[in-house]
């Protein structure tokens, strides 16, 4: 079998493991980046492509004779990448990881995606969905919830358009903030949720619309702060396998949720080929999901490729080809854990270009994955809010915890953030 070009779209901590993953691969000739980091610079060549700019990255795809695309973050897929490649007499044979433009809108729209579970009967809290036209109604709902109150940007807002409020007054001045344009277009439409009270996790499924991979679980700790404290970020870390992820809760996922959704998809010819994440919440033994993402997490793509034993390439390719029904998956029984080093003041302002060291090399039994950095004049600088994921793979979470911390103490930049409490919590379960 000929080896593949792969064109891997993306610049986090995600896509440093997902490329980190790929050039492992016995099917691989070359991996292309873009735009990548200074980190998937040493493992593959980076394109100085934005993964938005769809008639360059055509234009690179035909010059690199790439095989397959494989699409990190989810606003290219909102936007059609999928379907544009397809639709391009030049590209519409390639293997593309990631789903079209209306199968991306569960996680494009929160709304779209609620009524969806609605109608396949898949567990996940009450809900409703206003607008500025609809604001009294969305305040009479709320009265009927118990608090905390959830508030959701509709469409995209990085990670951060989810509002969580103690009492029905500051919910109320925040829906008029989010409907007010706090997130833009993304919060012209408000989702309101009862809140559920349990514990987070993620399960994460490659799927080619009919078959499906269950891939590693993980949890991911979303607040800045110890003790989960502090505003929402994007992730400060992660931990696989979850302790309270037993077959028996895994099973119910399975049955309950996965199985449906794959299901409802097909039944309203509605094609998927690539990852889907189910942020779910296990309240008291039962899963109930939280939100759909049409990629993989981050941070918690970080942890869940060091535990795939199985080489990625053949399976993504069996995905694209619709071939997914007798694939197998090896996974790594031991821990992987993941810190994240941040830039002080984030998640708000904070400042960029400061040098790093530490980062030459991995760590002693652990992997750094680039997430927010950059090169200038030869040096390596930090161009993010999240700066380094500090991966580990150890027979016991405190073993990788261990590692992690280790590495997370070993890379140095001004200002240096990073909780001390990953996977604590877990050690209860």
């Amino acid at each position: 079998m000929s080896k593949l070009n792969v064109l891997l779209l993306g610049s986090g901590g995600r896509e440093h493991a997902l490329a980190w993953k790929l050039s492992l691969s016995d099917r691989l000739n070359r991996l292309f980046v873009a735009p990548g980091n200074p980190g998937t610079a040493r493992i593959a060549e980076n394109l100085p492509l934005n993964p938005l700019d769809f008639a360059a990255l055509r234009d690179a795809i035909v010059q690199h004779r790439i095989d397959m695309v494989v699409v990190g973050p989810e606003e290219p897929l909102v936007r059609g990448l999928h379907d544009f490649l397809r639709a391009d007499a030049q590209t519409r044979h390639l293997m593309v990881i990631g789903p079209r433009q209306q199968a991306s809108m569960l996680e494009g729209s929160k709304g779209f995606a609620k009524a969806f579970m609605q109608r396949h009967g898949i567990p996940t809290a009450r809900y409703g969905t206003f607008t500025p036209e609809t604001a009294q109604q969305a305040r009479a709902f709320m009265r009927d919830l118990h608090p905390p109150f959830v508030l959701k940007a509709d469409g995209l807002a990085a990670g951060k358009g989810v509002i969580i409020e103690p009492s029905y007054d500051r919910a109320c001045l925040a829906l008029d903030t989010l409907l007010g344009g706090q997130f833009g277009q993304a919060s012209q439409t408000v989702v309101i949720e009862e809140f559920m009270h349990g514990i987070e996790l993620s399960a994460f499924v490659l799927t080619d619309g009919s078959a499906y991979l269950m891939l590693p679980e993980a949890k991911d700790y979303k607040r800045v702060g110890d003790a989960d404290t502090g505003p929402n970020t994007g992730g400060m870390g992660a931990v696989s396998p979850v302790p309270f992820a037993t077959p028996e809760f895994m099973g119910k996922v399975e049955q309950r949720i996965v199985r449906p959704t794959i299901e409802g998809l097909q039944a309203e010819g509605i094609p998927y080929t690539g990852f889907l994440f189910v942020g779910l919440m296990n309240v008291g033994g039962d899963p109930f999901v939280v939100e759909y993402n049409v990629r993989m997490g981050d941070p918690e793509t970080e942890v869940v490729m060091p535990r795939i034993k199985s080489d990625l390439l053949p399976l993504l390719e069996r995905c694209a080809c619709g071939q997914l029904h007798d694939a197998q998956l090896e996974v790594d029984g031991q821990t992987a854990t993941t810190v994240i080093l941040v830039s002080e003041g984030y998640p708000g302002s904070y400042p960029k270009g400061l040098p790093i060291s530490g980062a030459e090399h991995d760590a002693p039994g652990a992997m750094l994955f680039h997430a927010g950095t950059a090169l200038s004049a030869g040096q390596l600088v930090t161009s993010g809010g999240r700066v380094m994921a500090c991966t580990a793979l150890a027979p016991t979470r405190e073993a990788a915890l261990a590692l992690s911390y280790g590495a997370a103490s070993q890379v140095q930049f001004q200002g240096k953030r990073y909780r001390s409490d990953i996977g604590f919590d877990l050690n209860a379960h």
